[in-house]
């Protein structure tokens, strides 16, 4: 096979500030044949899911990467065929192709009567001259050489050198110049199979009476206990590991500070019952009550410019625009695709927008530019049974609102105690940019416009 034949795929560019980025799921596997602009992989960045597209038509070679690792943009995850076919000696058949020793090797063995001629294709044949040792017991298959120096360390394998202590020059690849983890994974198990050389006998056991307690029997049973215990370890995902480190940063670079409030439900549920059923056939859409959150979010956030706003050096922006984030659960974790321009949007547009970002999430199709920007998060969850949490800003943005579980409870109304579908709401901002007195007002701004939904269409 020529060397053009074999299209190297790698890691396409996903984002600015992304340098690296996750095999989710491999969609083929060696050997199978791919057409032009097919996806063959999955790749999860720290902002989205994208695809790996095959250039040209082919066959699957090779898998470099393998599923779960992470690789850096650029490197090269496969190999593809472009002649269409697969080639004999595949990644998986290295080892089986190099167990029939050519001729020459046969005699630096010892068989220097043996004249040149082609390799053995399976069976050994026997010869009347005796040997002075079998080939087939005494000499063992040629294994890949050492890396070297100069070999190129894909991210898994040099993370797992370093965790481990090994120098990567001694460490066989099976791919000149390329050490991949499975040639660390295939070493480590090697060097653990070898006998050890010297053994160092066991000293005697001293009888100890019964009626003294044996520490070594306590031990040892300590020891079986703790083996029974399983652990299973795995790396954390591109969205996880994103998700992690922008909380941490919320934590150490603002100062956050929680208020909450109630909102008694009844008005926007007697409303919804109401219009639901001809809002969806009107508009195709169903009528929930992010709808009502996210319009009374934004006239408190024109009411209050400072939680809408964010601390760039030594400047507050104040932003005149209304990017609201809405918290969906993907399944993978939390992400937050961004709503633009909030204040011109209807009911009926917003409803749409957040179905179709709650599709798009599900099925990983949520691209970076879904969830860049933002002026103010909203986040439910209610959802999930939750009564009230306290939830974290999403950095450089100064609030962020938590929806709850709408819960039966006795309030006083009017003089009188009754059961009312009530909601606890939390605010969570930044101390920095808001006062407590602003927070506190923001939020009871909004529990009145939901608690009688007509202001919102008035302006009140």
């Amino acid at each position: 096979m020529a060397a053009s034949e074999l299209l190297e795929l790698t890691i396409p560019s996903v984002g600015e500030s992304v340098v690296e980025v996750q095999i989710a799921k491999w969609l083929k596997k060696e050997g199978d044949a791919v057409a032009k602009d097919e996806d063959v992989a999955e790749l999860e960045s720290e902002k989205a899911n994208v695809p790996l597209v095959a250039q040209n038509a082919g066959v699957l070679e090779r898998i470099v990467a393998a599923e779960g690792e992470f690789v850096k943009v650029g490197s090269v995850a496969a190999y593809l065929n472009t002649s269409g076919k697969a080639s004999s000696g595949g990644a998986k058949s290295d080892s089986g192709a190099s167990a029939s020793a050519p001729p020459a090797a046969a005699a630096k063995n010892g068989d220097s009567g043996a004249k040149p001629g082609p390799a053995p294709s399976g069976n050994v044949t026997r010869s009347s001259t005796p040997l002075a040792a079998p080939a087939t017991s005494k000499s063992p298959a040629p294994q890949a050489a050492p890396a070297g120096p100069e070999a190129h360390l894909l991210p898994a394998a040099e993370r797992l050198i370093r965790e481990k202590g090994l120098d990567p020059s001694k460490i066989p690849a099976q791919t000149p110049g390329r050490l991949t983890k499975e040639d660390v994974l295939r070493h480590l198990e090697t060097a653990h199979s070898r006998p050890s050389v010297t053994s160092t006998p066991a000293p005697p056991v001293r009888s100890i009476p019964a009626t003294v307690p044996s520490v070594q029997a306590s031990g040892a049973a300590s020891a079986g206990q703790l083996a029974t215990r399983r652990e299973e370890s795995q790396p954390m995902s591109m969205l996880r590991r994103t998700i992690a480190s922008r909380l941490v940063q919320a934590q150490q670079t603002a100062a956050l500070l929680t208020t909450f409030n109630e909102i008694d439900m009844f008005p926007v549920m007697e409303l919804r019952k109401k219009h639901k059923d001809g809002f969806e056939q009107r508009h195709g859409a169903k009528l929930g009550f992010m709808s009502f959150f996210t319009k009374a979010t934004v006239e408190a956030l024109k009411r209050f410019p400072a939680i809408n706003a964010e601390i760039r050096e030594n400047h507050l922006v104040y932003k005149k625009y209304y990017d609201v984030g809405i918290a969906i659960g993907s399944g993978k974790g939390l992400v937050v695709p961004v709503l633009r321009d909030c204040d011109q949007l209807s009911f009926a547009e917003i409803e749409k927008g957040i179905a179709g970002f709650a599709a798009k999430a599900k099925d990983g199709k949520l691209a970076p530019s879904d969830m860049e920007g933002g002026t103010f998060t909203i986040t439910n969850g209610g959802v999930y049974g939750s009564l009230m949490s306290t939830p974290i800003v999403n950095p450089p943005q100064s609030g962020v609102l938590g929806l709850h579980a709408i819960q039966d409870r006795p309030i006083a109304l009017n003089g009188q105690v009754v059961i009312r579908p009530m909601m606890y709401v939390a605010l969570t901002y930044d101390h920095r940019i808001v006062d407590g007195r602003e927070a506190v007002t923001f939020l009871r701004t909004i529990k009145e416009l939901i608690e009688d939904p007509s202001r919102l269409l008035l302006d009140l």
